[in-house]
């Protein structure tokens, strides 16, 4: 019975909270707080409660929470290691992803002008230079003088002879650099079969020749910059939407026959600017890759073009404003500004949207929630 009564009483003491203040060297007052815990003690047959003892807080509350905390950081540390090795592989080999060539750990990214089936080393150091480019000419309005109002003339006199409204302004401006059977067939619709739209065209082009009368004249600064370019060794090759016979007859009147590596004219392509078809035919025969060919034009619709194809384009500022030209990667007032620096700078800069598509653009769908409650509103408004 008695040691029933003092094991009940021993544990059914509570502490007694209580604190006293005492003052240190610096002459400050310090409070402590300590409990006191009654002492249970047997006298004789009777239980009785010793004098109190006093214990600072901390020595009662700090092993548990100490021991409480170092049990909650060792499971942290050991879920985060689980979750470590669960994510990371163990043959994992760390890389550093520069997303220089949109690719995860892939350095120095590849120089696309670079041929491994070149077994001369030489030869690919130099196609991986930048002084390894083509140029690409558009004929009229950068090389020579171009003559708009001419083909405005021959396109309202054929309008006139097919017995054809005349033709608005915006029409005009929508078929300027396009093929004659393009333009017949895909914009005016005047015909769509082959042999009349070849008739057409034909007969466009016979009106345009007995207007321009055969005057070729070079732009002030075309013929500097072609010598340079003949100096330094740069292929060359000329592009226009003309038939191939009026084209060689207009570079034998200028005197530069043999001046270029290739020519594309309109009887070797199916459509012309502002799809890059020529420009690709012209750098698969210059056997250059696009992203080192640099085409020269005068319109947006040859900086289209040479975009679509991925080249750089150079504008000439000739019948355009200089402002109106700004999608092009270098605007010029004449040929001879330019120098063979500019154009290694131009071959020698990737251009990050020819890295990759445009990202489309996708419609956000709307919930079932937000849908209903549109209905009815709608419903509530009506």
């Amino acid at each position: 019975m008695v040691e029933s009564i003092a094991a009940t009483s021993l544990l059914g003491h509570r502490p007694v909270h209580g604190g006293y203040h005492s003052q240190c060297i610096s002459s400050r007052r310090k409070v402590f707080d300590t409990c006191q815990i009654p002492v249970t003690a047997f006298i004789g047959r009777k239980v009785g409660c010793a004098r109190l003892t006093r214990l600072g807080v901390n020595q009662l509350a700090t092993p548990p929470i100490k021991a409480r905390a170092m049990e909650v950081t060792k499971e942290a540390h050991s879920n985060r290691e689980e979750e470590e090795e669960q994510r990371i592989p163990q043959d994992f080999r760390y890389q550093i992803d520069t997303a220089v060539d949109r690719k995860p750990g892939f350095w120095p990214p590849r120089n696309k002008a670079d041929d491994p089936s070149l077994h001369n080393p030489l030869l690919r150091l130099e196609r991986m230079g930048s002084g390894w480019l083509a140029v690409i000419f558009e004929w009229e309005g950068v090389l020579i003088e171009d003559y708009p109002d001419l083909e405005r003339q021959a396109w309202q006199a054929l309008s006139q002879e097919e017995g054809k409204s005349r033709l608005p302004a915006f029409l005009l401006r929508t078929i300027e650099g396009m093929k004659n059977e393009q333009a017949i067939s895909e914009v005016l619709c005047w015909s769509r079969d082959p042999q009349e739209v070849k008739r057409m065209a034909s007969r466009k082009e016979q009106i345009y020749q007995a207007l321009h009368g055969g005057r070729y004249i070079f732009r002030y600064g075309s013929w500097e910059f072609l010598n340079l370019l003949t100096r330094y060794k740069i292929p060359m090759a000329l592009v226009a939407t003309r038939p191939r016979k009026f084209l060689e007859k207009a570079i034998r009147a200028v005197g530069i026959e043999g001046l270029f590596t290739v020519i594309v004219a309109a009887d070797d392509v199916r459509r012309g600017k502002p799809d890059p078809e020529m420009f690709l035919y012209a750098a698969k025969l210059l056997n250059f890759i696009p992203e080192r060919c640099i085409v020269f034009g005068n319109s947006n619709q040859t900086v289209e073009a040479a975009h679509d194809a991925r080249m750089k384009c150079v504008a000439v500022a000739s019948k355009h404003p200089m402002y109106e030209l700004g999608a092009a990667d270098l605007v010029v007032r004449r040929l001879d500004e330019l120098s063979v620096t500019h154009l290694k700078n131009l071959a020698h800069t990737e251009l990050s949207e020819f890295e990759s598509p445009e990202p489309e653009l996708q419609m956000e769908e709307e919930d079932e929630a937000d849908r209903s409650s549109i209905e009815d509103v709608d419903d509530d408004f009506w």
